[in-house]
């Protein structure tokens, strides 16, 4: 590598400047400050972990953006955090081992191996809550609430919030008896939402007409909230753990519009992302100009089995950086320029002000640039006796 070229950074990894850091990091304290609003305690999971405990339950998909490397000490295979959640629920079942609903949140670095598909990137500050201990209707709502009153912390605006729920599909699949090849073979069929290839896979593995059509509306169930009331018809003979799903979403539309009645609904019963590890209702939050959900989240229950104490669990994440962009506005422009001279009773005033919250540039000898240069809008001046702030 040139010295030209020692600057350059890996694909998908990017630095914050300023301002967008002081952004960033104004927008981390609110979030965890609503967090504990909700009754959510922090935890900091750390960086790396064995790759058994990392990649336990979440599948194929973290596997592939883990970095994996040898611990020193001891020979095992580490791996790079790539995703808080799994971390999160080793420390509910193992580490805390609270009786009752949990709430745990954390604001931290990933490192991804490829970028993520809904979220993009492969240095994401992850932010998001974690609730364990409930498998109820409520529990869903309180993250569904949260996630869209997180969003309205950091100025969304025309929030478009998906939901589907993992069940319908599981249901299907088991009724159908459908398993190794022929699962894969239709999961990824729907995965490409085209009808053609969908058609050709139901018919070679769905042997009962009554399911084969099933498996295709899956495909065309996606709107609006009258996209609850197709399904009720298409799945009238579905099992009963279907009705039951979509008794959910039904329920969980009710509760997300009686609060924020500005949220735009979609419904994609067909929607299979998480497939490896949701097992009830998953959401995504988007907004205009976004491609990628600034949200995403849902149920994923018993994650925490492999350490020995499964849990209902359901929550959502989110990358700060991506947050930070949705207000333009800098940072602003509140500070004092100091003189570099040593001047009596300068050093304590300085000292002062800095005790008291105010953010105090001092100049150092020699130097070109100035106040506006460092966000600066008032000067510290030697004034009737005494130093004191005064406006630019």
């Amino acid at each position: 590598m040139t010295i030209a070229d020692r600057w350059l950074l890996p694909d998908g990894m990017d630095e914050v400047l300023p301002p967008q850091a002081s952004r960033m990091e104004e927008l981390r304290r609110a979030l965890l400050d609503l967090f504990h609003r909700w009754g959510y305690d922090q935890v900091m999971p750390p960086t790396a972990e064995f790759l058994d405990s990392l990649l336990t339950g979440t599948g194929s998909d973290l596997a592939l953006q883990t970095f994996k490397l040898t611990d020193q000490l001891t020979g095992r295979m580490m791996g790079v955090s790539a995703d808080v959640t799994p971390q999160v629920a080793r420390m509910d079942a193992h580490s805390l081992k609270r009786q009752g609903p949990v709430r745990l949140c954390y604001c931290t670095n990933v490192l991804r191996a490829t970028p993520d598909q809904h979220q993009g990137g492969r240095s994401p500050v992850q932010v998001g809550v974690e609730l364990f201990g409930h498998a109820g209707l409520e529990a869903d709502l309180e993250i569904l609430h949260l996630a869209l009153a997180s969003l309205d912390a950091a100025g969304a605006d025309e929030i478009h919030l998906a939901l589907g729920h993992i069940g319908i599909y599981r249901s299907l699949v088991e009724a159908a008896g459908l398993e190794g090849d022929a699962e894969r073979a239709l999961f990824e069929a729907l995965e490409l939402k085209s009808p053609g290839e969908l058609a050709a896979r139901v018919a070679e593995s769905v042997a009962d007409p009554a399911l084969a059509e099933m498996f295709m509306a899956l495909a065309r169930l996606h709107g609006g909230a009258e996209v609850l009331e197709e399904a009720r018809e298409a799945f009238a003979e579905a099992p009963a753990a279907v009705g039951a799903a979509l008794d959910q979403l039904r329920a969980l539309h009710r509760g997300v519009l009686a609060a924020h009645p500005e949220v735009e609904p979609y419904f994609d019963l067909g929607e299979l992302r998480g497939y490896a590890y949701h097992t009830g209702m998953m959401f995504a939050a988007y907004v205009p100009g976004y491609g990628q959900a600034l949200a995403k989240g849902g149920r994923y229950d018993d994650t925490g089995r492999a350490f020995g104490r499964a849990r209902p669990a359901t929550g959502f994440s989110m990358d700060l950086k991506q947050l930070a962009t949705l207000s333009p506005a800098e940072p602003p422009c509140e500070g004092i320029w100091a003189p570099a001279e040593d001047e009596p009773g300068l050093h304590e005033a300085v000292l002062a002000l800095r005790a008291r919250g105010e953010r105090v540039v001092q100049s150092l000898p020699g130097q070109r640039t100035g106040p506006a240069e460092h966000r600066c809008d008032r000067r510290l001046v030697y004034r009737d006796g005494h130093w004191q702030a005064v406006a630019l």
